[in-house]
């Protein structure tokens, strides 16, 4: 009589060290991890942008840190103190000139943008391309697709503060950044820190270099306006100008923005003025676009308009106008990482792959 065959015991979910039960808390654990990531993103969306505006202020820190390196033998926590009294020297004279020479002008552009659009709107309705309707819910219809544009940044004191913070963050990361990159390497596997130095190093070269072909661009479009729009008896030249310049600072969009308001002031004057201001503001656009920022920039960051343009678009919707802003040093971030990490995979399957090396043979 043959003895009962005995129940072979499989592992259950409590034995952990079965291979197989370890490979799929494996799985586990990755997409946990991801749902997590990706939730953690949604609800702490502006603090890490403000982050980010932080590190990306304190790229701008360091490379007048490092312009002023080359001219000027103190120390970096001088050169960014004189980058610091500087850049609000600038900002604090370009307010009041702001606030005293263009005050009434304010006022009187926007008269002249409303105006234009009534005018616009009207000749619409005219022809049967819009409803019947005043501006305001014209602008509505069109803006109600955009989403939270500036839902995030909505207030006066939600400007203040967030800028504020910025402007802390960056002083401290501009300070100390070693400190910073070594505390970030520390929570990083030994064999990945090599890579980690790299990358950052690369990011931040290509981030200084874009943001100083940037400032470049706001100058020369500001100044480039500015006297071609008083060459052709455009009303606001020099208001237009300053807009111009800082509107720059956002690619594509801010352009756009800049050049409806240089159209309608210039056809408010008259149409010999409007059509000249059509003529600067394209003159103005692919001379920055072809010339100035090229040479400047040395096409480190090569982004494609239409990527960038969609960046802004998604951030700006996802994240208010402060992932609008900072959509461009973004995208260039993601893209430089990306070509590191596949400049390292490559080379470790060159590596892989060589023969090798004869002075480890026999004989």
């Amino acid at each position: 009589m043959s003895e009962p065959r005995r129940h072979v015991e499989q592992p259950g979910p409590a034995e952990f060290r079965d291979p197989l039960i370890q490979t799929e808390l494996k799985r586990a654990s990755v997409w946990f991890g991801l749902a997590l990531a990706i939730v953690g993103i949604i609800f702490l969306a502006e603090p890490l942008l403000l982050i980010i505006g932080g590190l990306v202020f304190a790229v701008l820190l360091d490379g007048g840190s490092r312009l002023l390196g080359r001219l000027l033998p103190v120390g970096r926590g001088w050169r960014i103190l004189l980058v610091l009294i500087v850049g609000l020297g600038f900002v604090g004279w370009l307010l009041y000139y702001a606030g005293t020479t263009f005050a009434a002008q304010f006022e009187a552009l926007r008269t002249t943008v409303e105006a234009q659009a009534t005018r616009a709107l009207a000749w619409a309705s005219d022809h049967g391309l819009v409803r019947e309707g005043s501006p305001d819910a014209l602008a509505g219809q069109v803006l109600g697709s955009v989403g939270r544009l500036t839902s995030a940044l909505g207030s006066a004191l939600g400007v203040i503060t967030s800028a504020l913070l910025i402007f802390v963050i960056g002083i401290f990361l501009a300070t100390e950044p070693k400190l910073y990159d070594r505390g970030v390497a520390w929570m990083l596997p030994l064999r990945h820190r090599g890579l980690f130095y790299t990358t950052l190093e690369r990011v931040g070269y290509n981030l200084r270099r874009l943001l100083f072909g940037r400032l470049i661009g706001m100058v020369f479009e500001g100044v480039f306006t500015w006297i071609m729009l008083a060459l052709g008896g455009v009303p606001f030249a020099a208001l237009l100008g300053v807009l111009t310049g800082t509107l720059a600072f956002i690619p594509n969009l801010g352009a756009i923005v800049s050049g409806v308001l240089m159209v309608a002031v210039g056809f408010s004057a008259g149409t010999s003025q409007g059509l000249w201001a059509v003529f600067v503001y394209f003159a103005v656009q692919n001379i920055d676009g072809y010339l100035v920022l090229p040479y400047i920039a040395r096409k480190t960051v090569d982004l494609a308009p239409a990527a960038v343009l969609a960046a802004q678009l998604i951030f700006g919707a996802l994240f208010g106008f402060l992932g609008l802003l900072l959509a461009d040093p973004i995208l260039a971030s993601i893209k430089v990482m990306l070509e590191e990490l596949t400049r390292a995979r490559e080379s470790k399957a060159a590596e892989a792959l060589a023969p090798p090396d004869e002075a480890q043979s026999p004989g």
